[in-house]
């Protein structure tokens, strides 16, 4: 057992390093224009509204400019944040926000199969609804995401998050 853990040891030395994900904080990035999940999803607007699940389903995307500009040809024109996102769509640009959540490239990890599953936004993003911007507040490392599996008695099995090599 020793030799094996051993020869593991070993064998995770030898890949190229990765880095893992930063832990939770509390304090939230300077995005280039401030948004406020909580005053949107307060007048109603659902996640999947703005943020996209394409096929096959595996990546919630960021939205485009142009999905907030179906509101914002209209509402709080006159805002300087507004003036500033519409700039980036008359440039055809998408606005640069800042990630909050990364899950590495060598994790596999589908929204689709965790929304299926019965997982929230709120389980790996937090109380979203609630902030006026947005921190990691969760954690998606290793041993977050298996804490999550063992509580939901999901797959446990390294092959499921990994891609044997």
């Amino acid at each position: 057992m020793i030799a094996l853990a051993a020869l593991l040891g070993l064998t995770l030395a030898a890949q190229e390093p990765a880095a893992a994900p930063p832990p939770p904080t509390l304090k939230a990035p300077q995005q280039p224009i401030p948004y406020s999940h909580k005053k949107h999803l307060a007048m109603g607007l659902k996640c999947q509204g703005c943020h996209t699940n394409p096929d096959p389903g595996e990546m919630m995307g960021i939205p485009e400019t142009k999905v907030c500009m179906g509101c914002h040809t209209s509402v709080k024109t006159d805002s300087p944040h507004i003036q500033k996102l519409s700039s980036f769509a008359k440039e055809g640009r998408d606005v640069p926000w800042i990630r909050i959540y990364q899950i590495p490239s060598y994790v596999f990890f589908s929204h689709k199969a965790h929304v299926e599953a019965g997982a929230k936004c709120e389980t790996c993003h937090g109380p979203v609804a609630q902030r006026e911007a947005l921190a990691r507040e969760t954690d998606i490392s290793m041993g977050g995401c298996m804490d999550c599996h063992r509580r939901n008695k999901a797959n446990m099995s390294c092959n499921y998050c990994h891609e044997p090599r």
